[in-house]
């Protein structure tokens, strides 16, 4: 069956999605706030680079102000819409595109961070599927995005929030395969805490400035990861959340959260992206709002719900607030300003 699909935000991995989605015969439009992008891909396509290959994928693009004459009156509406922005735009996009989308249709957030939470209650947990992704992808041109991970290594985790396996989340899981390998999964809230526990790790790249090597070969480094990973876990499993094994994980994996594991979590995602720049680090040197109180700030108010002392992502979230507001620089010279802080948060706890 014929579906319409919108992809909802056009950034890197909105349009890395939205391209393979064209290429491969799918009714798609592209929806952004981003002028210079949608005026780009209007006149010359949406042009990818990937590791093995390069094309341009003829696409249709709008701008949000276009979207109340697409198709007339009333507007058209979508079986699928795959949201790809920033987090912090979540609950206004997610209101904004809601008359477009059908009433048994499915919004997917291809995001980071738990945005399921705050997507369900504005259009209903029914029409809501779950996903837990690992794309890594640029973003620095109008028209044109740096996809890192190609389609073999690229993959989705889908799942309804109650845990149930249905027709239509294979229906999704059929359409992103596109894209990616897919996986359907009874326990998507685990997957997504999973990832959290990666995407709280990682932030130390864009705090300290360090490339992966460094993150896994300077002792204080490792050190603060190990502690962001570890904080994150725990905070789940207190939440009543079983971690699941996405991402080349296994199950036996998750049981110790040793070090070890921490290491072999890093180690397996930078096998599949490379030697390439993380969302956060985009943004930054892009001067734009960055995530980390989506990431690691969500994980220091959820633990303050769970009981669990979390100074290690309250350190990095400050570090990188200050960032973000020009009051510090990225650099190794951070680490001993999360180590101060940690320390005088546990002090005080």
């Amino acid at each position: 069956m014929a579906k319409n699909i919108a992809v909802l935000g056009t950034g890197a991995i909105g349009s890395s999605i939205a391209a393979d989605l064209t290429k491969a015969g799918y009714d798609v439009v592209l929806i952004d706030q981003w002028p210079a992008h949608v005026e780009a891909m209007k006149a010359n396509g949406l042009r990818v680079t990937m590791p093995e290959e390069e094309f341009v994928a003829p696409v249709r693009a709008f701008h949000l102000c276009e979207m109340k004459d697409l198709h007339g009156a009333p507007p058209r509406q979508f079986d699928i819409v795959f949201l790809a922005c920033k987090s912090y735009d979540t609950t206004w996009l997610v209101e904004f595109i809601k008359p477009f989308l059908k009433s048994d249709g499915v919004l997917v957030s291809t995001q980071n961070s738990l945005n399921d939470e705050w997507i369900a209650p504005i259009i209903g947990r029914e029409r809501d599927v779950a996903c837990a992704m690992e794309l890594s992808a640029e973003v620095f041109e109008p028209g044109r995005v740096k996809r890192n991970t190609d389609r073999l290594t690229t993959k989705f985790v889908l799942g309804e929030l109650d845990g149930s396996v249905t027709s239509r989340l294979q229906e999704v899981a059929d359409v992103l395969s596109a894209v990616g390998q897919t996986h359907l999964s009874t326990n998507i809230w685990g997957a997504k805490w999973t990832k959290l526990v990666l995407n709280t790790m990682v932030a130390t790249r864009a705090a300290f400035d360090v490339s992966q090597q460094d993150m896994i070969e300077n002792p204080e480094v490792l050190d603060i990861v190990t502690k962001l990973g570890r904080e994150t876990a725990q905070v789940g499993y207190a939440l009543g959340h079983i971690l699941e094994p996405i991402l080349g994980l296994t199950a036996d994996d998750l049981l110790g959260l040793t070090d070890e594991f921490f290491k072999k979590f890093i180690l397996l995602v930078f096998s599949h992206t490379g030697r390439n720049s993380t969302m956060i680090q985009q943004d930054i040197a892009k001067g734009r709002r960055i995530e980390t109180d989506y990431i690691n700030g969500l994980v220091v108010r959820r633990g303050r719900e769970g009981g669990v002392p979390t100074p290690a992502n309250q350190a990095i979230t400050v570090v990188l607030q200050q960032i973000e507001e020009g009051a510090l620089c990225p650099g190794l010279s951070n680490v001993q300003l999360v180590e101060q802080c940690m320390s005088r948060i546990t002090a005080t706890a």
